[in-house]
């Protein structure tokens, strides 16, 4: 979404409607299991008029100040060229003329963290909220209890199936199908609140804190639960450059945000006519006739909200592999229109095996919301981290203007923070140990590729040497265009020096290739390419992509104009495959260095990832010691 556009009219409509579906699928399925969670047995929570006019107050308010507030009117500000998300916002705090230093270290550590901490939530809000709506048989009748788990399993398998094939074709079905989701949350609010209306007294602020007054420490950790109303609030920005910041908000404030507290408030209003409906209260304030429609129309919606944080997934995997925090693997494209609809295979199944193993284990969604909660509210809290540095370095807020903004929200994200933490031992512990294993992995292919890059540089010689060699005519010249890819933008490249030892030849044309990953989305021609002649035949092409763009290198070479021709029938692709050998030299423990070797020879081919035609590609192997 361009960022200058501002689309309005039937366009505005319409992107307003698919947003209800790709980007509050996850908040919008909420309301099937977050408002019961706040009345769990373990807090001891009883639903008398005083407690459930409380947790109503928090929710309001929860919802008012974390997405109204926080995210769709102070972090959506924060684009990067149009792009949001958690790994944009880290580009845009850490500018590309600031090289290695301790504030960086730790910016890129937050980012990576936080990031990698969607993973787990990418794992388990297709578990919870499919089995969520699944449980609703239960209520209709005891028969169907041992029925959950298989049918939960054959409908996340089946979900995860049909990604090959894309949203593309099944997309246009999101809006309407949410649309109608979100009517029946209003209307089965409506119904209950019209004959419970004192439940609206919950809008005061004076019944939230009346609640911590009466339950105190036990009231403090139940915000645990009513964090539920919130953990979709990251997708709200993640998905600001698939559909723009107005059509976001237009659907939320007119559509999205009334609907949800006509349901919670409608569910609250149902507890204070009838305490026993505290089990599950969103499928029993529905009359006996709709039951087994509202389960189908909620398993409809909580697919479409797995979809969306699958989606995600692919999207922040796409945008990490660009920027050089994970191995290279395969991507690929669902529409020739869309460039933002790819599918990732492996990304895919591990989603997949987790989802099912998360279900198989805890049985029952109540159980694995104790695991939901403390991976979104860390990432939540690192957003408002990095947004300081926003704040800061880019819209130069004053100190006191800073602390003012920021320091509430802060304080809004540990509490809910510190209310999951607890939950550490009863599965919490699941997204936290994704969370460490994948920002292990990010990491150690980062710092992989600076060690591997310095190891490459001690075997090159200068550029001066080699034109020297080249004008004493001491290397036979060969017709044609060679073009080498190199990972350093100074030197000659490895892969150069192999070839001349085995061919012991060079062509007419050379041309040095390095890519260069911009910290921005996407670019313009004018910033895509810079093309240096160094004399005698030889060049060196420093060509960029932006995180959200394809590394299409012959699409590029083609476009072009320099003297150098890239005729297809006259030019060859000269790449380097590195095999890696572990050593005790300064760098990275051994584990990672293993780790990083393990990697980069399950990485998917670098022809591949660049669009190289196969038959122009030559490889040449090299052992490196790291």
């Amino acid at each position: 979404m361009d960022p200058e556009h501002q689309p309005s009219g039937r366009y505005l409509f319409l992107l307003s409607v698919s947003a209800l579906g790709v980007v509050y699928g996850d908040i919008g399925t909420s309301p099937l299991y977050a408002f019961r969670e706040c009345f769990r047995k373990e807090h001891g929570i009883s639903p008398t008029h005083e407690n459930v006019l409380g947790i109503l107050s928090l929710i309001f308010w929860s919802l008012l100040v974390v997405i109204s507030i926080k995210y769709l009117s102070f972090v959506m500000r924060a684009d990067n060229r149009g792009e949001g998300g958690i790994l944009a916002l880290m580009s845009l705090v850490r500018p590309r003329t600031e090289k290695r230093s301790f504030r960086r270290a730790i910016l890129v550590s937050l980012g990576l963290f936080g990031a990698a901490l969607l993973y787990g939530d990418g794992m388990i809000t297709p578990a919870i909220s499919v089995l969520s709506a699944i449980e609703g048989l239960q209520v209709a009748t005891p028969v169907f209890a041992a029925f959950v788990v298989p049918l939960t399993v054959v409908v996340l398998i089946g979900l995860f199936v049909v990604q090959k094939f894309g949203t593309a074709r099944v997309g246009a079905m999101f809006g309407p199908v949410m649309i109608l989701w979100f009517v029946v949350l209003s209307v089965l609010g409506i119904w209950h609140i019209v004959q419970e209306p004192r439940v609206l007294a919950a809008v005061l602020p004076s019944h939230a804190i009346n609640f911590f007054v009466i339950n105190r420490v036990t009231g403090f950790f139940v915000l645990g639960s009513v964090f539920l109303v919130v953990t979709g609030g990251e997708a709200l920005y993640a998905d600001m450059g698939h559909f723009g910041k107005k059509p976001i908000r237009l659907a939320w404030f007119t559509f999205v945000f009334p609907a949800l507290l006509l349901n919670y408030f409608g569910q609250g209003a149902f507890l204070l006519h009838d305490p026993r409906g505290v089990g599950d209260p969103f499928f029993r304030m529905a009359p006996g006739w709709a039951l087994y429609p509202l389960v189908i129309l909620a398993t409809l919606a909580t697919v479409i909200a797995s979809q969306a944080v699958i989606s995600g997934a692919f999207s922040l995997t796409r945008q990490a592999v660009q920027l050089g925090y994970l191995p290279r693997i395969v991507i690929r494209h669902t529409s020739e229109r869309e460039i933002g609809q790819i599918y990732i295979p492996s990304v895919n199944w591990f989603l997949m095996l987790s989802a099912i193993g998360l279900v198989i284990a805890f049985k029952a969604s109540t159980s694995l919301a104790a695991a939901y909660g403390v991976a979104v509210t860390a990432t939540m809290a690192i957003t408002t981290m990095l947004m300081a540095v926003v704040i800061k370095d880019h819209w130069k807020w004053s100190l006191v203007t800073i602390i003012a903004v920021t320091i509430p929200m802060l304080t809004i994200d540990l509490a809910y923070f510190g209310a999951n933490i607890v939950k550490v031992m009863d599965g919490g512990w699941f997204p936290l140990a994704v969370g460490v294993l994948i920002f292990t992995v990010m990491t150690t292919w980062r710092r992989g590729r600076l060690i591997l890059n310095d190891r490459l540089a001690e075997q090159t010689i200068s550029v001066d040497a080699f034109l020297r060699e080249l004008s004493a005519k001491k290397i036979p010249r060969v017709p044609g265009t060679a073009v080498f890819m190199s990972r350093q933008m100074e030197g000659i490249p490895t892969t150069l020096l192999h070839n001349i030892k085995h061919n012991k030849v060079v062509h007419d044309r050379v041309v040095f290739l390095s890519v260069d990953m911009d910290e921005t989305p996407r670019l313009g021609e004018d910033e895509r390419w810079r093309l240096e002649n160094l004399g005698l035949g030889v060049y060196r092409l420093i060509v960029r992509f932006g995180f959200m763009e394809d590394t299409d290198i012959p699409g590029l070479l083609g476009r072009i104009e320099c003297p150098v021709s890239f005729n297809p029938m006259l030019t060859s692709y000269f790449l380097g495959r590195e095999t890696l050998i572990p050593t005790r030299r300064p760098g990275m423990a051994r584990w990672r260095e293993h780790l990083f070797a393990w990697m980069v020879r399950n990485s998917t081919s670098a022809s591949i990832f660049f669009s190289l035609p196969a038959n122009q590609v030559i490889e040449l192997g090299a052992v490196v010691e790291l």
